[in-house]
């Protein structure tokens, strides 16, 4: 297959590109900047003419959107809105306009809603795809309406399928590394060691490599999906020393009524879908990277 990999310099991109490419797929990798070494072509997809005419040059079969502001508060907001969704709808007319067989972009955990200063309680743990989202801020309002907007184009019909995963708090190869600062600014042993950081995003993570198996595996079998799927992507186990069952209502007191189940290593996130559809298990746990906290 040729495939497209928009964002391909970025943490989870990196990684995307490089296992896309090990599988012997036919990669092309866009972002803004070409000096950097996933990056094939310099294109700026907030711009509808760059855009549809990368996508008219390149033909691929499938492309894989990961482009866009990565981050909450990354920006102001109207501009992360903008750019997320702009950036989205421009790909995805592309991909309808041309016949191109299957579109993924990436969403966010955070369309769930925690993390909301006014409050968020849970409908039930573990987190699933089905759970009611209530997107707070500007960068998951735009994961939000980027979920819709795939669900739109699918109903739409036509030959292009579209699909949308959820990759939680993103660990690059090298963040793993304790004394290298990850996209918020503290380390992984940070998080680790400092159970408030990680207790903002419910202590999900996942490890890049694993989450671009589940890429790879969406673009292999986009074919026996339904058009429209979402899924998670997080690891196994939480990021913590303690079972989140005595964690979570101490930093998270809304979630207390739900989180009685969540004993031993297991995550506030469930990734059951993407394993009984697609049999993907991620491989690594932070327990393989940092040591336990003393």
């Amino acid at each position: 297959m040729r495939i497209i990999v928009t964002g391909s310099a970025g943490r989870l991109g990196r990684s995307v590109y490089a296992e896309l490419k090990s599988r012997g797929q036919d990669v092309v990798g866009i972002d803004l900047q070409r000096s950097l070494g996933s990056c094939d072509r310099e294109v700026d997809l907030r711009d509808a003419g760059e855009a549809y005419g990368a996508v008219a040059a390149i033909r691929p079969d499938a492309i894989v959107h990961l482009a866009g502001v990565p981050t909450p508060f990354g920006r102001p907001e109207h501009v992360l809105f903008a750019t997320n969704t702009l950036t989205t709808f421009h790909v995805c007319q592309a991909a309808a306009d041309l016949g191109v067989r299957s579109v993924l972009c990436a969403s966010s955990p955070t369309v769930i809603g925690y993390g909301n200063p006014n409050g968020w309680t849970p409908s039930y743990l573990p987190l699933d795809e089905d759970h009611p989202t209530q997107a707070w801020h500007g960068y998951g309002i735009s994961k939000l309406a980027i979920e819709a907007m795939l669900r739109g184009f699918a109903a739409k019909g036509g030959p292009t399928k579209y699909f949308t995963f959820r990759p939680c708090y993103v660990v690059a190869p090298e963040d793993w590394d304790p004394g290298v600062p990850t996209q918020l600014g503290h380390s992984m042993a940070e998080r680790l060691k400092r159970p408030e950081l990680a207790s903002v995003s419910l202590f999900n993570y996942i490890d890049a490599r694993d989450a671009a198996v589940l890429v790879a595996l969406i673009c292999q079998r986009a074919e026996d999906l339904s058009n429209g799927e979402c899924f998670f992507a997080s690891a196994d186990d939480a990021l913590a020393t303690e079972p989140l069952c005595d964690l979570l209502p101490r930093f998270v007191p809304s979630t207390a009524l739900c989180a009685a189940n969540l004993t031993g290593t297991r995550a506030a996130f469930s990734n059951a879908k993407a394993n009984r559809l697609l049999g993907w298990k991620p491989l690594r746990s932070w327990r393989h990277f940092l040591e336990l906290s003393k």
